[in-house]
Parts: structure tokens; sequence; C-alpha cells
């Protein structure tokens, strides 16, 4: 793997923008009706919020603000998981093109849950 491939992979602004993009891209799929609805709504928050946060986080004022704002984007994916786990649950039909993202929001959590455990 080059240092481009590493650092790409690496860039948690460019992955948590490319999780709520992939999010609204999934929720645009989603067929509409009053289960649905608020489901919908909520993936779309907390799975855009990520990435939001992530970019409050890197311009924190201070550590305990930038613990803050991660801590934000690990409830913010764990919530993601629990969303798209309701969705499937609705729209069975969904199941597999939900896993890549349930598993990128699994990802997610755990790594913002790792560097919130560093920053004391």
């Amino acid at each position: 793997m080059t240092n481009d491939k590493i650092t790409k992979k690496f860039n948690l602004e460019d992955r948590t923008a490319q999780f709520g993009e992939n999010v609204i891209k999934f929720c645009q799929k989603i067929p509409r009706w009053p289960v649905t609805d608020p489901l919908i709504i909520q993936l779309v928050k907390c799975g855009t919020s990520v990435g939001a946060n992530y970019c409050e986080a890197d311009d924190a004022e201070s550590r305990m603000d930038f613990r803050h704002k991660i801590g934000i984007c690990k409830k913010e994916a764990r919530e993601a998981k629990h969303f798209i786990r309701m969705i499937i649950i609705a729209v069975p039909s969904l199941k597999e093109e939900a896993k890549p993202l349930w598993q990128e929001a699994k990802e997610l959590n755990l790594i913002f849950n790792s560097i919130y455990k560093k920053v004391k």
C-alpha cells in the first residue's frame, strides 16, 4: 500500500464525509411510509452528524472540547448502526445493501471510541 492510499484510508474527514454521503444515497432508496419516514430522518441526522462533529473536533478550542466532540462522533456512529438495523427490519429487501453501511458505522464508532479513551 502506498503512502497516498494509507493517508486516504485513514483520513477521517474524508471517511466521515463519505459515510454521510452513503447514508443519504441509501436513504433515498428506502420506500416511504409511516414506519420508515422517522427512521430515514433519524438515520440522515446521525449519519451526516458524524462528519460534521468530526470537523468541529478538528477545530476544537481545547483538549476538553476535542474530547467532547469526538464523544459526539462516537455516539452518532453508534446511533447510525441502530437506525440501519431498524431499517433492515422495516425493509428486509435492503439488508444486503445496508450491511456495508452498518459495518462502516461500527468501524467509525470503534475508531472514535479509541480516540475518546486516549484523550484525557
